[in-house]
């Protein structure tokens, strides 16, 4: 035992001195700061993730799993279109408008603060139209269960596409509350409470009314984000009241349109495994599925939630020709997902069973799905938002690249595995690729930029 003890007193000591020097970095003057909005961000995710939890859980059980199913795969659909109408003006927001303030283009940025946005609305509402239109066509060939929450989807993408270029503004002005909270607090409140109020008052609660809640909810919260925003950006414009803006919108579109082509297939890597499942299996295997992957989504915020506070700041040091500051920052923010994520994984694996058995009967059937789909996240979180970075710095073709060809080896792998293996096969697929995925972004940054991006390195010493 002795031995033992002594054995195990190096490892302590490296371990709290590790934690004393990242303590230190964490509070030094931009890293605090940055830390502050990491917090924030993961502070709203985690409230949010409590808050989402407990409205799917007790929606699953005043719905049950197959009006849950139905309800899980259309707002699926809702939510990967709405952050895929905006073309990409949404990411974009945070590469022009960093650039705008650091050169003083105040021309610029009052148009694209305006422009931006009603160019959003109204390529949700093409989308929108078109997404009806297609519905008409193929109304013979769709369950018609599925036709009325389809038509409500559809309504929440012009109003969608407007809060995705918005999170992008307040992100850029470090207001990441106000990016945050309507989407992720305020809006799954409201659907709580539209929800319980219909259960409350004894209507059987279905797919159809948890869709027109969800629709609801966006306009209302997005029109709120957008008098709030409207507010702090008189206020911070104050001194440019009198310059005219300047629209740039073929400029926007050639740098947002690579963006959007990540950003794409990014969102078909993340929701091709529950999209593709209800072509074998009924809704209520999607809902135990669903269950599974949202049970793992606070790994998930660690990443977004770092991501949400450094993306801005990785062109502000790239515009600056900051490159040993770029590479210090890009190691922490690595730090600063990795290790809360693996954290977090453990401690979910542990209760994750318990967890899921609160959706309603046969829901524990997704818990083994767990430890094969945290796999993929922790290998995504072990090289940080190194895509965020990419795009950034002007390498978007090659992060575009990687992600299609992650997408490609995901769908494929669904169309092979899920017949074959069902929900465990659904579960492998996004695995696989998630891990092809990392290893692709790490030699593409290496080999691009010079810089390493996995968890393990040390973090290069501050210059004097």
């Amino acid at each position: 035992m002795a031995s033992d003890e002594s054995a195990s007193l190096p490892f302590a000591g490296r371990l709290s001195g590790w934690l004393r020097t990242l303590l230190a970095r964490l509070l030094e003057g931009e890293r605090s700061a940055l830390t502050r909005l990491a917090g924030t961000a993961f502070l709203v995710r985690a409230l949010s993730a409590v808050i989402a939890y407990v409205s799917q859980i007790l929606i699953a059980r005043w719905m049950g799993a197959f009006e849950f199913g139905i309800y899980v795969y259309v707002w699926t659909w809702a939510v990967m279109l709405g952050m895929l109408a905006p073309l990409g003006l949404g990411s974009a927001a945070q590469r022009f408008l960093p650039e705008y303030i650091e050169r003083s283009q105040h021309g610029l940025l009052k148009g694209f603060l305006s422009g931006g946005r009603w160019l959003a609305f109204w390529i949700g509402t093409f989308f929108a139209l078109l997404g009806v239109g297609v519905m008409w066509l193929l109304e013979d060939r769709v369950d018609a269960f599925y036709l009325v929450p389809f038509l409500l989807a559809f309504a929440v993408l012009p109003l969608y596409g407007v809060s995705e270029v918005q999170d992008g503004i307040a992100r850029s002005y470090d207001w990441v509350g106000l990016a945050l909270a309507p989407v992720y607090i305020a809006r799954p409140l409201l659907i709580l409470a539209v929800m319980g109020g219909l259960h409350l008052a004894g209507y059987q609660a279905d797919a159809v009314s948890a869709m027109a809640a969800a629709t609801a909810a966006t306009w209302l919260t997005t029109l709120g984000q957008t008098l709030e925003l409207n507010r702090r950006l008189r206020e911070r414009l104050t001194g440019i009241a009198d310059i005219a803006r300047v629209h740039q919108r073929r400029t926007w579109f050639l740098v947002a349109l690579p963006i959007f082509m990540i950003e794409g297939f990014y969102f078909l890597l993340t929701y091709a495994d529950i999209l593709t499942l209800q072509l074998f299996v009924g809704p209520e295997q999607v809902a135990v599925y669903y269950a599974a992957t949202k049970t793992l989504a606070p790994v998930a915020f660690i990443y977004f939630s770092v991501a949400a506070a450094v993306t801005h700041k990785f062109t502000a040091f790239h515009v600056a020709g900051e490159r040993d500051k770029l590479e210090r920052f890009l190691t922490d923010t690595i730090h600063w997902t990795f290790w809360p994520s693996l954290i977090a994984t453990i401690g979910l694996l542990i209760i994750g069973r318990f967890i899921l058995s609160m959706f309603g009967a046969g829901f524990e059937e997704g818990y083994p799905l767990m430890f094969v789909l945290s796999i993929g996240l922790l290998v995504r979180a072990a090289v940080g938002p190194v895509e965020r970075l990419l795009i950034m710095v002007g390498e978007q073709t090659a992060c575009a690249v990687i992600y299609a060809i992650a997408f490609v080896i995901n769908f494929a792998l669904c169309l092979l595995l899920i017949p074959h293996y069902g929900l465990m096969g659904a579960a492998w697929a996004p695995t696989i690729a998630y891990i092809v995925e990392s290893v692709m972004l790490f030699v593409v940054t290496k080999r691009r930029l010079g810089l390493h991006v996995f968890v393990l390195r040390r973090p290069r010493p501050a210059l004097d």
